[in-house]
């Protein structure tokens, strides 16, 4: 049964809905306690971290079933967890203001690329890492699933950079309150077919993958990277689709602190 391909996507859409939903609830509860809760929250965290890495170096010569599962949470793990530090604005680039109207384009790239330059140089040294320490292991299914994230990642700031019809802005954090200003709503840009066309090009390469398949750790390892993949694509046309994607986490997460909470509450804005 664990090795049925519908099983695996099923376990992959859940995973990126659920651990989606869990570190927006984090940081909204960050947002809501305010003083020192980013920091607790991002070292509290830590053993989230510890325990990806363990968990990917540890399945890398393993070619079982569970190991194929594991190696896919551990890339997960550590994924979550640099997706944390940015989303409670522990780590993300030195510029935190909002970008002025009428820039030229050039100086709006450099506004936008130093609002994530450390985040992204993190992501892109542990992405490295990775494949210097995993590539040719018996066991790559971690190091694809982090490999998928991360061109997915870049794919997707690029789309929200040059403009996309939708883009949803509901679930950023007070300390990424500037990057709004970053975004452009406009008609399709001459990214977003690449990126449809490359997402779906990995799409069909893992389903070839999955359809030769010959053990159960494969089919489970490819059928779980050609899901991740497809949630990529299908991540990307909700920046042109309208659907109301918001809601499948809305209903899960606090309500955002409003101006009566800040006059309750008084000291929060010291930070105390």
């Amino acid at each position: 049964m664990l090795t049925s391909p519908w099983i695996e996507a099923l376990a992959a859409l859940f995973l990126w809905w659920f651990s989606t939903g869990a570190i927006l609830m984090v940081v909204r509860h960050a947002d809501r306690a305010g003083g020192r809760a980013r920091m607790f929250c991002l070292l509290s965290s830590l053993p989230v971290l510890g325990l990806g890495l363990w968990g990917f170096a540890a399945t890398l010569p393993q070619t079982s079933l569970l190991a194929a599962y594991g190696a896919f949470l551990a890339a997960l793990a550590v994924w979550g967890w640099v997706e944390l530090t940015f989303l409670t604005g522990m780590i993300t680039g030195p510029n935190l203001r909002n970008c002025p109207d009428r820039l030229p384009e050039w100086e709006r790239f450099i506004r936008a690329w130093g609002t994530v330059a450390y985040h992204e140089t993190l992501l892109t040294m542990i992405f490295l890492a990775m494949w210097i320490f995993a590539a040719g292991a018996a066991n790559t299914v971690g190091l694809w699933t982090f490999t998928i994230l991360y061109f997915a990642r870049i794919s997707a700031k690029l789309n929200l950079y040059f403009g996309v019809p939708r883009i949803n802005t509901e679930f950023l954090p007070k300390a990424l309150g500037h990057l709004a200003s970053h975004f452009r709503i406009q008609r399709l840009n001459w990214v977003f077919p690449f990126s449809i066309s490359a997402l779906t090009f990995a799409v069909a390469c893992w389903l070839e993958r999955l359809y030769a398949a010959q053990t159960g750790a494969e089919i489970v390892g490819f059928a779980l990277l050609a899901a991740l993949a497809g949630l990529a694509l299908l991540e990307h046309w909700l920046m042109v689709l309208p659907l109301p994607d918001a809601k499948l986490w809305r209903w899960m997460l606090p309500a955002p602190k409003t101006q009566n909470d800040k006059a309750k509450r008084p000291e929060e804005s010291h930070g105390f």
